[in-house]
């Protein structure tokens, strides 16, 4: 074991987390074996045992390792046809769905941000923002992601639409009503809805309790898949690390897509948001999906997706004619809210009550 911790972004149990979860996707900790103890681990990195702690509570909420009681840590990540659900993840959406509004941004919050744009960009509110949507918001939106995502990309891959159902039909335009698509059964109703108005022909793959049925996505003809890996609507369900994987080398061959839903994946309870298929994906095939709908309210209908860097090009000849349907007032606050940091410190206050309510009930 030979950890290098300094020189790198994020924490240091951040750093600690990304070296042992690359050994254990690489197979140097195999399924079923113990990861070495926290006091070892702790000698071996220099670092406090308190950090190998929070590495380990890492793992786990990702789907990488389980705790057992008086035994350690062990991996669960399976490489091929992987099982890994934890209690945890479960108990976090049990709490989101009882946590309703109270994730919204608050009224006095937006209010006053809007006060502040209202006064800052005045006439400029009235003029016709860039056709992929305002270039501030996308640039913040963009360093937004780098941050809390680990996604990187640029703004001319960022596009933004009054809504997710608006994206999902901008991609059957920008992949082709030839493609077959496969979503999750049970899934959100609207992206069947938008499929089948689109023409294009879908199947529909059973989800299991740690993701998409693998025998199903094995045997699928379709070449696109659209998943929402951090919660599926309205099973619940969230894909273990070993699925996420799967996912990605379903995706590998043939030229085929995924196009990830990540709606409600701030609000994780994690100590760091599950990762994306878009930051660990090298193929350069996933199209990213989020939506503010829920981060701040269901009113500000402003949806995005960050299209990879081969699709760009594509989507810019073919289709950037579109003009952006999001009222310029709306990407301006969006823009004050997240320049401004409001944005994120909600994101943090919630996610900092949902872990205490998460204790409280393990505790109960």
């Amino acid at each position: 074991m030979n950890y290098i911790l300094d020189q790198e972004d994020g924490t240091l149990y951040q750093r600690l987390y990304r070296n042992l979860r690359d050994d254990i996707i690489s197979g140097t900790y195999k399924h079923g074996s113990r990861l070495p103890s926290k006091r070892m681990l702790a000698e071996e990195t220099g670092v406090s045992t308190i950090t190998v702690e929070h590495a380990y509570e890492l793992l786990c909420d990702e789907g990488y390792a389980e705790a057992r009681e008086r035994s350690g840590y062990f991996v669960i990540f399976k490489e091929k046809d992987g099982f890994a659900s934890s209690v945890a993840s479960r108990t976090a959406r049990e709490t989101m769905h009882s946590a309703g509004s109270a994730l919204n941004l608050p009224f006095p919050v937006l209010s006053r941000a809007m006060r502040r744009v209202l006064s800052s960009y005045g006439e400029v509110l009235l003029s016709k923002t860039d056709n992929k949507g305002c270039l501030e918001l996308r640039s913040a939106l963009k360093n937004y992601l780098a941050r809390n995502r680990g996604i990187h990309t640029s703004e001319q891959s960022i596009v933004l639409g009054s809504g997710s159902e608006y994206l999902y039909g901008l991609i059957v335009e920008l992949l082709g009503r030839d493609r077959v698509f496969a979503i999750e059964a049970p899934s959100y109703n609207k992206i069947e809805l938008v499929y089948a108005a689109s023409g294009v022909q879908y199947e529909m793959l059973p989800l299991k309790e740690d993701g998409i049925d693998s025998l199903s996505l094995a045997n699928t003809k379709s070449d696109i898949l659209h998943t929402t890996p951090y919660r599926s609507y309205p099973s619940g369900v969230t894909a273990s690390a070993s699925k996420r994987h799967e996912y990605i080398r379903w995706a590998s061959e043939g030229g085929k897509y995924l196009i990830e839903d990540d709606f409600e994946s701030e609000f994780s309870v994690s100590t760091m948001p599950m990762e994306t298929l878009f930051s660990l994906s090298d193929m350069d095939n996933v199209i990213y999906l989020n939506t503010f709908s829920k981060t701040i309210s269901p009113s500000v209908r402003v949806a995005y997706m960050v299209l990879p860097k081969r699709l760009t090009e594509i989507f810019d000849r073919h289709l950037g004619f579109y003009s952006c349907t999001v009222p310029s007032f709306e990407q301006y606050l969006l823009l004050e809210l997240i320049e401004s940091g409001e944005f994120e410190r909600h994101i943090n206050r919630v996610r900092r009550g949902l872990r205490r309510d998460r204790g409280q009930k393990t505790l109960s």
